[in-house]
């Protein structure tokens, strides 16, 4: 066995910017390298990154080096195993179970959609990612977490702080000033509406949670929502974003997906080609090792999902989006204990109702410069802006 190479020559901002090229060398030369910018060792290929997730007694969850807990005010049920993270995940699990999104939720995804599609005009270009993607994505989960009163702009400017802060991998003061204060926020509009769902109970996450039986205790409650916001929002839109980004720049492939309905396969190619959560840490719980490269305990590794979703060992061309492929195989939602709460959501709002719904209204609708598109982040990744003309 032995150490992991170290890689001295990648930046956080060098992830943040363009990660794939680095992730393609990094599989065919150095598939688990040692990166002292992120502080961690990175696992590259599918069947690494998937084994370590579903492997929570070898690697832990929690990472005492993620800035995670200082950005969330919180140690958080994404930093937890076994029974403590599955009682604070199954809290809030009512809410986001398939029956309950399909009889409770479907048609409330309708309305939203239909409602923000009514307000963007024919004909003119515009950035869809900010007057579609974003307020669509922060109306439906404030929603389902029962946090109604929460505007648009609060909740994407409160889960894009926290996001940043989530990755602000080099402790820079500036991020974690900003989520300070989104927690502040947060603590205190949820505080004023918990009187509302304990007098009339309902489905959303925070009335589950706040009359359940017995409870989990508030902090960890709010601490949940904030997880939701933080990932509930930047998913569906990122892949909303990237799905459309990727079907608009292959037109052939959106006429056969139109003429088959095949929206489903485009949501699970899009989410394959440019995975929305890019990357997750895990803490090595004793010594081991990863196809004879030591593993020491305490280590952090860290699971690139991104790079996972394109191994030459699973996909042939896995730069490429290609609605026809199988991507059953992704790992975009995570894998093991920690798999994505909200998928169900997530494949129901962008897969089954969104898509569909635009094309319906926007059938000839055309992104006029591809290279106008900026891509951007390192552990949440998506474009930033999406210029499309309406037609």
């Amino acid at each position: 066995m032995a150490l992991a190479p170290v890689d001295n020559t990648v930046t956080l901002q060098d992830f943040t910017n363009d990660p794939y090229p680095i992730y393609r060398r990094m599989r065919a030369t150095a598939p688990i390298v040692s990166v002292p910018a992120a502080n961690r060792i990175m696992l590259t290929k599918a069947v690494h990154t998937k084994m370590v997730k579903e492997a929570p007694e070898l690697f832990s969850s929690d990472d005492p080096k993620t800035p995670m807990t200082r950005a969330f005010q919180a140690h958080t049920l994404m930093r937890k195993d076994g029974t403590e993270h599955r009682k604070e995940r199954m809290a809030m699990q009512p809410s986001f179970t398939p029956k309950v999104v399909k009889t409770e939720w479907a048609e409330l995804y309708k309305g939203f959609a239909s409602d923000y599609l009514d307000r963007l005009p024919h004909g003119e270009t515009i950035d869809l990612f900010t007057d579609l993607c974003g307020p669509v994505a922060a109306r439906i989960l404030a929603h389902i977490l029962g946090i109604e009163e929460a505007t648009d702009e609060q909740m994407q400017r409160w889960s894009q702080t926290l996001i940043d802060g989530a990755g602000n991998f080099g402790f820079a003061d500036g991020p974690f000033e900003a989520s300070d204060k989104a927690n502040q926020e947060m603590d205190t509009l949820f505080n004023q509406i918990i009187p509302r769902h304990q007098a009339a109970p309902n489905s959303s996450a925070l009335s589950k949670m706040i009359n359940a039986k017995n409870p989990i205790p508030k902090t960890q409650i709010f601490s949940n929502l904030k997880i939701a916001i933080g990932g509930g929002i930047n998913e569906p839109r990122d892949a909303l974003a990237t799905i459309l980004f990727g079907l608009l720049t292959h037109p052939e492939q959106l006429e056969e997906v139109k003429r088959t309905n095949a929206w489903s396969d485009a949501f699970e190619e899009g989410v394959r080609w440019v995975a929305p959560i890019q990357a997750s840490s895990r803490r090595a719980l004793e010594d081991t090792e990863i196809d004879g490269i030591d593993i020491p305990e305490g280590v952090t590794v860290m699971t690139i999902q991104a790079s996972a979703n394109r191994d030459e060992d699973l996909y042939e061309n896995g730069e490429e989006y290609n609605v026809f492929r199988d991507s059953s195989t992704h790992q975009a939602f995570g894998s093991g204990p920690h798999h994505c709460a909200g998928v169900h959501i997530a494949r129901r709002t962008v897969g089954n109702i969104m898509l569909p719904m635009l094309f319906e209204r926007f059938p000839n609708m055309s992104l006029p410069d591809p290279s106008a598109v900026v891509w951007k982040g390192f552990g949440f990744r998506g474009p930033i802006n999406l210029p499309v003309t309406l037609k």
